[in-house]
């Protein structure tokens, strides 16, 4: 960051500082059927960053809670979600192009009305677009674990990017976050048990069962098969109290 202390002094100094990324971009090939499903969905259920800090009541037409979650992949979990609590409202972001068209295919097929999607980075749709307190959920599964070491600061886990959670989410809000690599399960524990601004609801004050909210995926049956664990965290918001 060289003379500037955060990001915030560097932007404000008009200078871009490079940001390490928590992922790659590997874009796959779009089949013919996601192209299409993007085409006929993006108008109504497409959201972009140049739109700037959303309005979410004007956004879904309603001013039901809001769950966001980052990197749904190909977003069968996250149309489910959906499609079993119509009094939530969704919003999905993922990078990966082929992913954003075979979540848009899914939700037209369920006729799906309570879902929006970015294709964008996260923290720049955190940043840009999400108000503060705006957030009953935020939804983290199964992120790019950075096995090795060298690559642990590319986790988006991390104390700034809780901080960046906690500021969107409202009082009670919760993070929830899941992962099939203890080692990481491990890190995101830790770091959020440091900030002093987060309850675990853990009764046992570490990990929980997974919500039946979360639906169970083909790659997590395989995985237990197997006799590969997963790991499901969730932490709630606390706010100061306004003198």
């Amino acid at each position: 960051m060289s003379r500037f202390q955060n990001q915030a002094e560097a932007e404000a100094a008009g200078v871009y500082i490079s940001k390490i990324k928590s992922f790659v971009k590997r874009e796959g090939r779009l089949t013919t059927a996601q192209g299409r499903a993007i085409e006929d969905n993006w108008p109504t259920m497409g959201l972009t960053v140049d739109m700037g800090l959303l309005n979410l009541t004007e956004v879904f037409g309603n001013d039901n809670p809001v769950v966001l979650e980052i990197g749904f992949g190909m977003g069968k979990s996250l149309v489910e979600m959906a499609a079993n609590a119509p009094e939530l409202n969704f919003i999905g972001i993922e990078v990966h192009r082929p992913g954003v068209g075979a979540c848009l295919a899914d939700a037209q097929a369920a006729e799906v009305t309570n879902l929006r999607v970015f294709e964008h980075d996260a923290i720049e749709v955190l940043d840009k677009c999400i108000a503060d307190n705006a957030l009953h959920r935020l939804q983290l599964f199964f992120p790019d674990p950075w096995h090795k070491k060298r690559h642990h600061k590319r986790r988006i886990v991390q104390a700034e990017f809780a901080q960046k959670v906690h500021q969107k989410l409202a009082d009670n809000g919760q993070l929830h976050m899941a992962t099939d690599w203890e080692p990481y399960a491990q890190h995101m524990l830790e770091t959020l048990q440091a900030q002093p601004n987060y309850t675990n609801l853990s009764s046992n004050n570490d990990y929980i069962e997974r919500p039946e909210y979360r639906p169970i995926t083909k790659f997590e049956v395989r995985g237990q098969k197997l006799g590969h664990g997963v790991w499901d965290l969730l932490f709630a918001a606390q706010k100061e109290v306004q003198a």
